[in-house]
This record gives C-alpha cells, sequence and structure tokens, in this order.
C-alpha cells in the first residue's frame, strides 16, 4: 500500500510540474497571457508540496527518482498536449528512467 501511495504522488507531482511548465510555456511563448502564467506558477508549488508527503524522508532519494518519472511523463504529456510522438529511443530512455525510480525508492534495503 505504501509504494501504490509513493507511485501516486511521483503522478501527481509530475502532472503538477510538468503541467506548471507547459503553462508558464504557453502564457510566454504562445502569447496566452498572464492567466496561463499565474496557473502554472500555483501549479509548480503544489508540485513542491506535493514532493513532501512521500513517505520515505529522504530528500535527494525522492528527487533523484522523480526525475525519472519526469523524463517518462514529459514524453507522455508531450504526446497528449502538443501532439509529440516519441521514438523508439524516446521509449526505450523513459522506460530505463522507469526502473531507475524503481531500483531507488523500492529495492529492498537493510537497516
Amino acid at each position: 500500500m505504501i509504494t501504490l501511495r509513493s507511485v501516486g504522488l511521483f503522478v501527481l507531482a509530475a502532472i503538477l510540474e510538468i503541467g506548471g511548465a507547459w503553462l508558464i510555456w504557453q502564457g510566454v511563448r504562445e502569447h496566452r497571457g498572464y492567466g496561463w502564467m499565474g496557473a502554472g506558477i500555483v501549479a509548480l508549488g503544489l508540485y513542491g508540496f506535493v514532493a513532501t508527503l512521500q513517505p520515505d524522508a529522504a530528500f535527494g532519494r525522492i528527487l533523484a527518482a522523480y526525475g525519472g518519472v519526469f523524463v517518462a511523463g514529459s514524453l507522455v504529456w508531450a504526446a497528449v498536449a502538443d501532439g509529440y510522438r516519441p521514438d523508439r529511443f524516446d521509449i526505450a530512455g523513459a522506460l530505463i528512467c522507469l526502473v531507475g525510480v524503481g531500483v531507488i525508492m523500492y529495492a529492498p534495503r537493510g537497516g
């Protein structure tokens, strides 16, 4: 159950961080305005809060593992929101990152 909660928090964090950055991108680069940028700033702030809810107390471990989630999530976001089509190397790289997340976060540790 703890692992499932942790995975859910990683997914929520990815949505908030990637979505927040995307909203700011849309506000600035696509000239959609301050409302989009403001929503992005709020989402990024919420991302920082969600990361603190992880059951593991090691900040470095959480952030390192989240990097792998961010890589995979960014490709999914790009495919859904922008029509980007990841190639086999994008997919392979994302899967490697997710395996890294599993090793970093969920490998059994002594002590």
